[in-house]
């Protein structure tokens, strides 16, 4: 560890952690170097910083996850320290190892505590020895070397990434059969979010709550916990509401908690920031002797702003004094709780299509402030999400004195914030926040899988009020500019016709799928803006201004109360050409890249049947047969950067279908 104060810092990061690293380490008085990729040369982040450095091309590969570039710009930029965020290289030994060789300070713990606690399958044998029980499991590489011991824990079952996080390389496996693909997808994913594709495979508990414990520890040996948060509302395994202290938690329980997550770490000589996770039985009430030990993240959390709101303290200041050498600034009796604290991940994502990335400009991003009210974001109003990394815009942190002023202020928070561009789950995360099971303060890990449809607002209708001033919005920019001379019918976009109703099918794209509206027009010289009817029904005005239009480049986007509706006049031109499903195109549902191909031209496949496989943001989504069929072309291939839309396969329908 460093025998002096860190007066410079590399952030070996990006997005909204490389900005919270920043902000702290420039109000510390530190200087401040930035390092980015091709895609992120006007991030935020970099605009933050004294200096920027470039690392490589997009891909987090050839960038981010450069241990070889990471310390280059370090030594390079003359900086004192490295601080890594989460994620990427955080949990990387080598990174730790290479800026001790260089001379540069970690702001982490010491590669020996992240190579024992780095990897679940370890971190649980060691944990185990001091007497803490672990959930059941074993680990490997393959489906062949796991499927026996799947076999005998029995399924449901959960498969991991030794080296994984934020709930990459994860999958639930319910029955035999699907074991051998979830383990290829699984070890593929891992492999490309960590550089390492072992696998862990451990009984999957029912219905559990998923708790975790801040720990810190010092180099002289002093060691403290800073309480419990509760993570249990999660899909794809991944946290989306967090909260500290977790809701009914006894104090017992959190004292046995909290001496289980310090013997965890002061077992691997921990030195620095650090979260304990513990799984505990959802049909049981929280008890000393109902809880688990899952694993131990070596990093910062994505949600330690609830930790930091409820104790008052600075996490990543005391990730600096602790690298620079200094003893921990409190002892545990000193470390008090005060009020309740709720955090919610607004991510560019499309909920009501399973959650998949969005990418593309963030034409308005309006985050609220007020009292008990923080926000950590990454992008700026202007900025593009695109499809090379996570897809976490911001986070919304509200506290207040009670857990129901805290839910209070973070509800009127997701009201009030705008977000047009990509898609987001902000609608879902308002539904989500105002569930009973949310509000009760009772839920667990299946909770949003029990429910998913509804809180994703899968099948919800579009606003009408929204659609019509999107219409018309159109209409207005595809008027022709006045010429000054004699008026001509011929440049009217009224739906003018000799001898016939004033009536007009306009083809449109709403939310990017083919659809259309009718016009209805007035007779002429009455003026007046038209009908609109969109699937039979008739749509009306909503209250003056309760809309807000923003123009694209191909088409507006209306947003709502209720989040956003994208809409875009193709041109006719374009129809002929374009291939949908339903004529036999299977397409790419996101922008991201092909990780597999797994037909060829003239294979039969049945409806259901994997096709390719598309990775964007860190996550894969597999490609399947909409109806039995033959595989007519393939346009997809492995390592093809592809858009939102593209043509990948081509199936022909079978007669009896």
């Amino acid at each position: 560890m460093a025998s002096r104060p860190i007066t410079s810092v590399l952030v070996a990061n990006r997005g909204e952690i490389a900005v919270r690293i920043l902000r702290t380490a420039r109000r510390l008085g530190l200087r401040t170097v930035a390092v980015h990729s091709e895609a992120d040369r006007d991030a935020l982040h970099v605009a933050l910083a004294d200096e920027a450095v470039a690392i490589g091309p997009a891909p987090a590969a050839e960038s981010y996850l450069r241990i070889d570039r990471i310390v280059e710009a370090a030594v390079r930029a003359g900086v004192h320290a490295v601080h890594p965020g989460y994620g990427f290289l955080s949990e990387h030994p080598g990174l730790a190892e290479a800026c001790a060789a260089a001379g540069l300070v970690f702001v982490g713990p010491p590669a020996s505590a992240i190579r024992a606690m780095g990897l679940k399958d370890r971190a649980k044998a060691i944990v185990a020895a001091s007497g803490v029980p672990v959930v059941p499991g074993c680990e490997g590489e393959t489906a062949a070397e796991l499927g026996a011991e799947a076999d005998a824990l029995g399924y449901p079952l959960l498969i991991k990434a030794v080296a994984g996080g934020g709930g990459r390389g994860i999958r639930r496996v319910d029955a035999p059969e699907d074991f051998a693909a979830a383990c290829e997808a699984a070890g593929r994913e891992a492999e490309s979010a960590f550089g390492n594709g072992r696998l862990l495979i451990e009984r999957c508990v029912p219905s559990p709550s998923h708790i975790e414990i801040q720990v810190f520890c010092d180099a002289h040996g002093n060691a403290v916990h800073l309480f419990e948060r509760e993570c249990s509302l999660q899909r794809r395994h991944q946290k989306v509401v967090e909260e500290a202290p977790a809701p009914g938690m006894p104090e017992a329980v959190r004292q046995a908690m909290g001496r289980a997550a310090i013997e965890a770490a002061r077992a691997v000589g921990y030195v620095g920031a650090g979260t304990v996770e513990f799984i505990a039985e959802g049909d049981r009430a929280l008890a000393p002797d109902a809880f688990w030990f899952m694993e131990m993240n070596t990093r910062l959390q994505v949600e330690h702003p609830v930790t930091e709101a409820i104790t008052g303290l600075d996490l990543v200041e005391w990730q600096f004094r602790v690298a620079s050498g200094e003893p921990l600034p409190l002892a545990q009796d000193a470390v008090a709780m005060r009020g309740h604290a709720v955090e919610a991940r607004l991510y560019a994502e499309d909920p009501a299509a399973g959650f998949l990335p969005s990418t593309g400009r963030l034409h308005v991003l309006r985050l609220p402030e007020g009292e008990g009210l923080r926000v950590d974001a990454g992008f700026r109003e202007g900025d593009t999400v695109g499809p090379f990394y996570d897809p976490l815009i911001a986070k919304l942190i509200a506290h207040g004195p009670s857990r129901a002023e805290a839910v209070a202020r973070l509800r009127a928070a997701l009201a009030d914030a705008r977000v047009a561009g990509p898609r987001t789950n902000l609608g879902f995360l308002r539904r989500l926040t105002a569930c009973e099971a949310f509000r009760a303060g009772r839920y667990d890990t299946q909770t949003i899988a029990r429910d998913e449809d509804a809180l994703a607002g899968t099948g919800a209708a579009i606003d009408p009020a929204c659609l019509r001033r999107g219409v018309l919005a159109l209409l207005e920019r595809d008027r022709p500019p006045a010429t000054g001379g004699a008026a001509s019918p011929w440049d009217r976009v009224d739906g003018f016709q000799l001898g016939a109703a004033r009536r007009q099918v306009w083809p449109l794209r709403i939310d990017g799928r083919p659809d259309a509206v009718t016009l209805v027009w007035p007779e002429p010289g009455t003026g007046g803006d038209p009908e609109i009817h969109h699937r039979g029904a008739a749509l009306r005005a909503g209250e003056p201004g309760a809309a807000e239009v923003i123009a694209t480049d191909l088409g507006v986007l209306v947003l709502g109360a209720d989040g956003q509706v994208c809409l875009e006049a193709p041109d006719p031109a374009e129809g002929a050409g374009e291939r949908s499903e339903a004529d036999g195109a299977v397409t790419a549902p996101m922008h991201g890249r092909i990780v597999a191909v797994l037909v060829a031209p003239g294979d039969r496949v049945v409806r259901g049947q994997r096709l390719g496989i598309v990775e964007a943001m860190k996550m894969e989504h597999t490609l399947t047969a909409p109806y039995e069929g033959t595989v007519a072309a393939v346009d997809a291939r492995p390592g093809l950067q592809v858009a939102e839309g593209a043509s990948l396969f081509t199936l022909t329908r079978e007669a009896s279908a």
